[in-house]
């Protein structure tokens, strides 16, 4: 009886194409990985990091699940001071 073990080659991506398909600066990236929101990056060597690139699709299918609320609009009744619009030459 023979034993087949499945070859799973994992494909990975670097910076470059990451950024490509996720148009999120390196610092935003950065703290959702620290947050556990997005697939952890792992080094191949001591100056090359990836991510896998299966997790990153997941993690984008999910994304796109869940609808993601607007940020509210400021409310302007609780500024400490009002704007006020300097008087230029004319209507002195």
């Amino acid at each position: 009886m023979t034993i087949q073990t499945q070859n799973a080659t994992t494909r990975t991506i670097r910076r470059k194409e990451l950024r490509e398909m996720i148009p999120l600066a390196d610092s935003t990236i950065y703290e959702l990985e620290q947050r556990g929101q997005f697939p952890r990056r792992f080094a191949l060597t001591p100056r090359c990091v990836v991510w896998d690139l299966a997790e990153v699709e997941a993690w984008l299918r999910a994304r796109r699940a869940v609808p993601i609320e607007r940020a509210k609009a400021p409310d302007i009744s609780l500024r400490k001071c009002s704007r006020v619009k300097a008087l230029d030459r004319a209507q002195r």
